[in-house]
């Protein structure tokens, strides 16, 4: 089996066009018995960090307290899965607030990371990650007229636990008509079906005739039979 994690940080959820290109692109990826884990971090926001979570982080407290209840669970959640899809916008030239709060809990010393006398050793194993990033405008490219702060960003955060097999695929423009999006979409879904290729030739739990997925009610994607 292969578990995927899909992180939806949009407003639109699975309305959106990052969301249902995942989708898309996972069913069509030859990626045999695949269950996926949505997390919708807009819709199921996870609660903000707080005075009690400081404290407990600058004191070495046991990892078990109640105050990391939440950074706990979403850290055990990513080890638990195979794979990794973020899907957010740009928003204002970065990653949204509800993607920047999963980050600030899963990025958590001594547990994701180790601080060193040379920078932070990540803890955490590292897997392949495929980051669809949405925007009205034009970021990359020789029509990109604002700076990309995001996908450096991004790279460096998920770096530092561990995490480098990351890949980011732009779905820009989308504000000038439906021929944009249409190209957009055309651009990523290429890129994207190459790099899931590469990820399942490089996964002995990934083969070729794969059984198409079905998400069940809970908003866990289980393998059909």
């Amino acid at each position: 089996m292969t578990r995927i994690l899909l992180l939806n940080s949009g407003p639109h959820s699975d309305a959106s066009h990052g969301y249902r290109l995942a989708m898309e692109a996972i069913a069509a990826s030859g990626i045999d018995n695949v269950q996926i884990t949505e997390r919708d971090l807009v819709k199921s926001p996870i609660p903000p960090i707080g005075r009690d979570y400081a404290i407990a982080l600058t004191s070495q407290t046991a990892p078990e307290v109640k105050e990391f209840e939440w950074s706990e669970r979403l850290i055990v959640e990513l080890e638990q899965h195979d794979m990794l899809f973020i899907v957010t916008p740009m928003h204002n030239f970065t990653v949204p607030a509800a993607l920047k709060l999963w980050i600030d809990h899963v990025i958590r010393i001594h547990r994701s990371f180790q601080a060193t006398p040379h920078g932070k050793v990540g803890l955490m194993k590292d897997r392949p990650t495929f980051v669809l990033v949405s925007s009205g405008g034009f970021f990359a490219g020789e029509r990109a007229k604002q700076t990309d702060f995001l996908t450096p960003y991004l790279r460096y955060a998920l770096a530092s636990i561990g995490i480098s097999d990351v890949h980011f695929f732009p779905l820009q423009g989308l504000v000038f008509g439906s021929e944009a999006v249409s190209q957009a979409l055309h651009e990523a879904r290429r890129q994207l079906s190459e790099k899931l290729s590469l990820a399942r030739a490089g996964k002995s739990v990934m083969r070729q005739g794969s059984t198409p997925a079905i998400r069940s009610s809970t908003g866990e994607t289980q393998p059909t039979v």
